[in-house]
């Protein structure tokens, strides 16, 4: 019987919805006129990359968040397996009883074994989409606030586009803003001056990632009653 696990964070404690993040390219065009579609304009693009995974994961606010889902994943894994172990104890029972017993009260015995194993995927599922669901809701603020941060950091500092990094092969480490986000972040900085919300109103929602589908952990073959002798 293969091991239930739940689609949580991994072993290092960062949760899956922020490898969404890595997908996400923000593209902040402030400041651009007509004049960029000229190339000695474009020449002179100021241009920075920011990892928005890291301006998120590794705030003061990022590390307190992978903390708390490690713990709710950590527990209900554990509820899962001790149900999983009892439910594999118990067919090895019904295993060892097959030939003693009557053929009504082993019928009832592996009814009574599939029913659970069927509640114990069921459950499995819930987990799954409880853990995203608090993924989303705890990561959502942290990455709102760290984009504010990097249109505060693009406007101030006057560059024209910032791209996460991921999305682009290459660049220079003086172009990497993502220290400086994660600094300003963890000194309570104010988003976008001119955002007095310290929301980003022109990004997209964070969104959680697309709920996971469970691997196929099929019930071990059900134990045949024995043949009436």
């Amino acid at each position: 019987m293969g091991r239930l696990c739940l689609t949580g964070p991994p072993a290092d404690g960062t949760p899956r919805a922020m490898l969404l993040a890595r997908r996400i390219v923000w593209v902040l065009a402030l400041c651009l006129g007509a004049s960029l579609v000229t190339a000695p304009a474009a020449a002179q693009m100021k241009v920075a990359v920011v990892d928005t995974q890291r301006a998120v994961m590794e705030t003061e606010d990022g590390l307190r968040m992978q903390a708390t889902l490690k713990k709710v994943f950590d527990s209900r894994q554990r509820e899962l397996d001790k149900k999983q172990e009892e439910l594999q104890k118990e067919r090895e029972d019904i295993e060892k009883q097959r030939e003693v017993l009557s053929k009504t009260a082993l019928a009832k015995r592996v009814d009574k074994w599939q029913r659970e194993m069927v509640n114990l995927q069921t459950v499995f599922v819930e987990y799954n989409k409880e853990l995203q669901k608090k993924q989303s809701e705890l990561t959502q603020p942290i990455f709102q606030k760290a984009m504010g941060i990097i249109r505060r950091l693009a406007t101030t500092d006057g560059y024209d586009v910032v791209v996460d990094k991921q999305a682009v092969p290459y660049v220079r480490s003086d172009l990497d803003l993502t220290d400086k986000v994660i600094q300003l972040y963890n000194q309570g900085a104010p988003a976008d001056p001119g955002d007095k919300t310290g929301k980003d109103k022109t990004a997209p929602k964070a969104t959680g990632p697309t709920p996971l589908t469970p691997p196929a952990i099929l019930p071990p073959a059900p134990v045949a009653p024995a043949a009436p002798k």
